[in-house]
């Protein structure tokens, strides 16, 4: 069973030096020649209240593959998941696709000025037709301080998520574990209220769609951007997150092996390699496989989740018992494999419909797939052996083990090529080709043989389990 997946880029528009605690800028258009003149008493009046950012009026240089992946997300474009659902609410709740097309190009041509942002807003200056610009906006939710709290505990429980984040990057592994605990971090369809100077009754009208397209550049750029919207600024969270990692310290995680620099240069100098460090301790269990984010044209995140728990089992299972990770083997077998391992199908989960759907796929009953699962569990592959095969074993330790059992008081067993069968019909013990012996049962005249207990290289222990 094979499956591929899609990545989730978000790309970081650097060459403007986009940041939430420095001022924005927004391009200006080209058939435009604007002096740094106040556009209105408000966009102009004084510092931006606390926890606001504010954009200027022109961008001054910068990388022009940075404009180049501005002007595409501005024209609709998405380039990461926390655009397309920036996009995804301010396009789908519109009643009128003309006035999101308006507002694309007046976002495309530099038309929106003195972006300021806000928790729960968002207000700029949009130039459209006539030569004063229309104030527009856009409001969204705050999160309450539970959802806050949920956010950064998600955030701070796996590393990779806090640098990711405070290196401008929101993962979508962490978006999709933020929905999954109910914390909705990414706008929503119907959570952005757009408003406007304007006498357009629609909305949102021309100008609040502008400020929406420009808003997914800033946002594109700085996933920062969506958490101040949604109540807090920049700097509070980078502080809450930094005390978070102190109160949580090293404690749960075992430090990585290190090299000192002067031991590497020395190393490199001379051509003598020093010891390599001892490896991390094999962890207890396998990890849980973290929920993903469905990304448009990406595949299912129901199957990433399932692959990946499928990966941590079988790596758990190379370093703690030597088996190896990408063993050979038909699609049944493989199949038993994962029904015997994979936590989404073991235990009470056989009587799942997606148990079910494996064992027709592979051309089986579950009622077949269940008792093959516990034979792997038994002995892997050649607990399956032992299930499905009869043979003859030579004379040694199967002749031994009849004299083990009388010694031990059990009843005299009857002999069947490789198993032995206690006069009840409920107890069976089937020799295995690695000289093991693994214990069947069945209910009484029913001749339905299951595994049951683990399999011993002693008769007397194997009944016992």
């Amino acid at each position: 069973m094979t499956a591929r997946a899609g990545e989730a880029h978000t790309d970081a528009f650097r060459a403007g030096g986009i940041r939430t605690d420095e001022t924005r800028t927004a391009k200006r258009r080209p058939d435009e020649a604007r002096t740094g003149e106040a556009r209105s008493g408000e966009a102009r009046s004084g510092e931006a209240r606390s926890g606001e950012v504010q954009s200027g009026v022109a961008r001054s240089g910068g990388d022009p593959s940075g404009e180049a992946q501005s002007a595409e997300v501005r024209s609709g474009e998405a380039r990461s998941g926390l655009v397309a659902a920036w996009l995804r609410a301010l396009e789908e709740e519109a009643p009128d696709p003309a006035r999101l097309t308006r507002g694309r190009a007046y976002a495309r041509d530099g038309g929106v000025d003195a972006v300021r942002i806000g928790p729960g807003r968002l207000v700029g200056f949009v130039h459209g037709s006539r030569p004063r610009p229309y104030r527009a906006s856009l409001r969204l939710p705050e999160l309450t301080p539970e959802e806050w709290d949920t956010f950064l505990g998600l955030t701070v429980a796996e590393p990779a998520h806090t640098t990711a984040l405070l290196d401008r990057e929101l993962p979508p592994a962490l978006a999709g574990e933020a929905r999954a605990a109910g914390v909705r971090l990414l706008p929503e369809p119907g959570e952005l209220r757009p408003g406007c100077s304007c006498p357009d009754p629609v909305r949102p009208c021309k100008h609040a769609a502008a400020l929406g397209y420009e808003a997914a550049a800033l946002l594109d750029a700085d996933p920062f951007v969506l958490l101040l919207l949604r109540g807090r600024p920049e700097a509070e969270v980078r502080g809450e997150l930094k005390r978070r990692q102190r109160a949580t310290g090293g404690a749960e995680r075992p430090a990585m092996p290190t090299v000192p620099a002067r031991t590497a240069r020395a190393a490199r100098e001379t051509g003598v390699r020093p010891r390599l460090p001892e490896p991390l301790p094999v962890p207890e269990a396998p990890a849980e496989s973290r929920s993903y984010p469905a990304v448009p044209g990406g595949p299912s995140p129901d199957g990433l989740e399932f692959l990946a728990s499928d990966a941590a089992v079988r790596a758990h299972a190379a370093l703690a018992h030597g088996e190896h990770p990408l063993p050979s083997l038909s699609v049944w077998h493989d199949t038993i494999r994962l029904a015997a391992t994979h936590p989404r199908l073991t235990g009470r989960r056989t009587l799942s419909p997606l148990f079910a759907s494996f064992a027709k796929a592979a051309g089986r009953t579950p009622q077949e797939l269940t008792r093959a699962a516990a034979a792997w569990r038994q002995g892997g592959e050649t607990g399956l052996q032992v299930l499905e095969e009869e043979w003859d074993p030579p004379a040694g330790g199967f002749d031994r083990a009849r004299g083990a059992l009388a010694a031990a008081g059990r009843p005299r067993m009857t002999i069947r090529r490789n198993r032995l069968t206690d006069p009840s019909h409920t107890v069976q013990l089937r020799y295995g080709k690695d000289g093991r012996w693994y214990p069947y049962r069945s209910d009484p005249g029913e001749d339905d043989w299951w595994p049951e207990g683990p399999a011993a290289d002693d008769p007397v222990r194997a009944l016992d389990g």
